[in-house]
């Protein structure tokens, strides 16, 4: 089971580096954004190659499994908009079963993925009805039938929603799988992220999410770090 932000990727390839600079996002980053903000964004970007597909990295993760032929589920939150429906097909069509909450009053959050010419990502998110996914939203029966609950590292900006995740993960007595999200990400919660993770089975990060959560400035370091924390790093 994945349980994360219900985003649509619209995935755009640029030509060089200069929008990052001109919109003050940090190359690599995620940073989140309004909604006036995402549609000035989104016609500054209206020329260049793009695409959209189901995203937020715990449905990407639900989406590598899935196509290993694993039983997998995706829980989350749309706008009751046609995002949210494309969303929930798009998902079912690589068979993963959905547990899809929608909010009525929010648009279905939508993440421009900036794509630099050196392969590196930018994502510039609003969050939209994604953000409104709540510890009240969550009960053990959504993990019940499953061996791990994988959690994305992005939704640790809601502590009462991640606490209850993990509470109800480990009385369906799921072994836990929790990603580091963006190095931004980790830094804003640091103390609590190195408190949650304590105790999980699984911590992925990247060089940059393993540097931000170590200290350590060697990647191998940082991963003995992150090893006293987890069994597999």
């Amino acid at each position: 089971a994945c349980i994360g932000n219900a985003l649509v990727d619209k995935v755009c390839l640029l030509e060089n580096d200069a929008i990052l600079t001109e919109e003050n996002l940090p190359k690599g980053s995620m940073q989140l954004i309004n909604s006036e903000e995402s549609k000035r964004l989104q016609q500054k970007l209206v020329n260049l190659q793009s695409q959209i597909a189901t995203g937020g990295s715990a449905a990407n993760t639900a989406s590598g499994i899935a196509n290993m032929g694993v039983h997998t589920s995706y829980i989350g939150m749309v706008g009751n908009d046609e995002l949210g429906r494309f969303y929930e097909q798009d998902m079912q069509d690589n068979n993963i079963s959905t547990h899809i909450f929608r909010n009525d009053e929010m648009a279905t959050g939508l993440a421009l993925a900036l794509v630099s010419p050196d392969g590196e990502r930018t994502f510039a998110t609003h969050l939209g009805a994604a953000v409104t996914l709540s510890a009240e939203n969550i009960t053990s029966d959504l993990f019940s039938d499953f061996d791990y609950l994988h959690i994305e590292g992005y939704l640790i900006s809601n502590n009462d929603l991640f606490d209850k995740i993990l509470e109800c993960g480990k009385q369906a007595n799921c072994k836990i799988s929790i990603d580091l999200a963006s190095y931004n990400v980790v830094e804003e919660n640091l103390e609590y992220l190195r408190t949650v993770c304590k105790g999980v089975h699984i911590i992925f990060a990247n060089e940059d999410e393993a540097r931000a959560f170590s200290g350590k400035q060697v990647p191998e370091e940082a991963l003995e770090f992150i090893s006293q924390y987890s069994d597999i790093a």
